[in-house]
């Protein structure tokens, strides 16, 4: 009898031990899903003809945030949200940043009625620009400059902070992002990295890492260097962003 007490003891805690693991390995399949998409949407930027300026400009930047769907819906008064990643070149090496996750939504008023989906992509072009993603809350068009793409030649981009582009599908017909508030996610950062781990972690310290991030950070890396090869198919899983 002690014996299938123990065995039906032990039974029980194997149980608690997987149910309790689970929502954890969910969790990070969620935001490895996530990380895959910001590559796929990383690559429809580079492969798009319309993008040149895009293409021609992550070459100076110090820093890409990708929202994969970024989706604004109105009736009456709207809102937008989505969530994306932050990466970041080391000034020295080159070498670009595991991704530090990121919410980015806003609250709007007025009359205003459909559906917008959209791909949005930032290079952070200034120091000023990237300390203010690494601060607690960034909201655009207050804490930073920007700029929204494509920016003519006449414009002198390196007094901008931020360059964004986006590729949008919807109703709407433009992506107004001016007031959007940009928060760290530690949270996700923890849960993506199996260990806590705040964005200055993953950014600044690079104490953390996870090789399902590697294709991106590939991918940025090859696209900031300027080779223009085509970019390698979309990961498994990976959704097709915004056109």
């Amino acid at each position: 009898m002690p014996n299938i007490r123990s065995n039906l003891f032990a039974v029980a805690m194997l149980g608690a031990i997987a149910f309790s693991a689970a929502p954890a390995s969910a969790d990070q399949q969620e935001l490895q899903d996530m990380v895959d998409r910001a590559t796929a949407t990383l690559n429809a930027f580079v492969s798009d003809p319309d993008k040149k300026w895009f293409r021609r400009h992550i070459e100076r930047a110090r820093g890409v945030f990708i929202v994969p769907k970024l989706i604004r819906a109105g009736l009456g008064f709207g809102g937008s949200g989505g969530s994306g990643v932050l990466l970041a070149r080391d000034s020295k090496t080159g070498e670009w940043s595991y991704p530090a996750f990121y919410s980015m939504g806003s609250v709007t008023f007025g009359l205003q009625i459909g559906v917008e989906v959209s791909s949005v992509l930032m290079l952070v072009m200034t120091t000023a620009g990237m300390d203010a993603l690494l601060s607690t809350d960034f909201k655009i068009g207050v804490d930073a400059s920007i700029a929204v793409g494509p920016v003519g030649t006449g414009v002198a981009t390196h007094t901008f902070d931020i360059l964004l582009y986006s590729r949008d599908r919807g109703l709407f017909g433009g992506l107004t992002i001016d007031g959007s508030l940009i928060s760290p996610q530690d949270s996700k950062n923890r849960k993506y990295y199996g260990k806590s781990a705040t964005t200055v972690d993953v950014i600044v310290l690079r104490n953390v890492y996870n090789p399902g991030a590697d294709a991106l950070r590939t991918a940025i890396a090859r696209v900031a260097k300027g080779q223009a090869s085509p970019p390698p198919a979309s990961p498994p899983g990976a959704s097709t962003p915004a056109e």
